[in-house]
């Protein structure tokens, strides 16, 4: 396996695109309408895929959710950042209009860590660990 990219079905997803970029940086690529494709007739307007290429190793894809889904899972996203400067300003951007499960703190670990749930309803892990693996 090389890796696992979260894949996030969201409402909105223009807007989120938006919101995430401001939030962890990176470059919007590869945004796929739904609009003239006849197996996505009546989601005009929806995007049917997106990409947030955070970093050359870091990348999150976002989906339009076109219908609503009866059963949901409960998932929660993990951050492992490089330092305190970058754990701040995720933290604060997240928590503006989100809301703070877990106040970021030194943790028993060893870590900064914080969970915050955004304004799309996404929970996120925030961890960062100066120790050195």
């Amino acid at each position: 396996m090389k890796r696992i990219i979260p894949e996030i079905y969201i409402n909105n997803c223009k807007v989120a695109l938006e919101y995430y970029k401001e939030v962890f940086g990176g470059d919007i690529k590869n945004v796929q309408m739904a609009d003239g494709k006849e197996m996505f007739k009546g989601s005009e307007g929806k995007v049917i895929h997106s990409e947030l290429h955070i970093n050359d190793d870091c990348v999150m894809y976002l989906v339009d959710i076109l219908q609503v889904e009866k059963e949901s899972s409960s998932t929660h996203l993990v951050l492992e950042l490089e330092n305190e400067e970058e754990i701040n300003k995720i933290y604060q951007a997240l928590s503006k209009e989100g809301s703070i499960k877990f106040e970021l703190q030194k943790t028993f670990w060893g870590a900064l860590h914080a969970v915050v749930t955004d304004c799309y309803g996404i929970t996120w892990g925030l961890n960062y660990s100066n120790q050195k693996t």
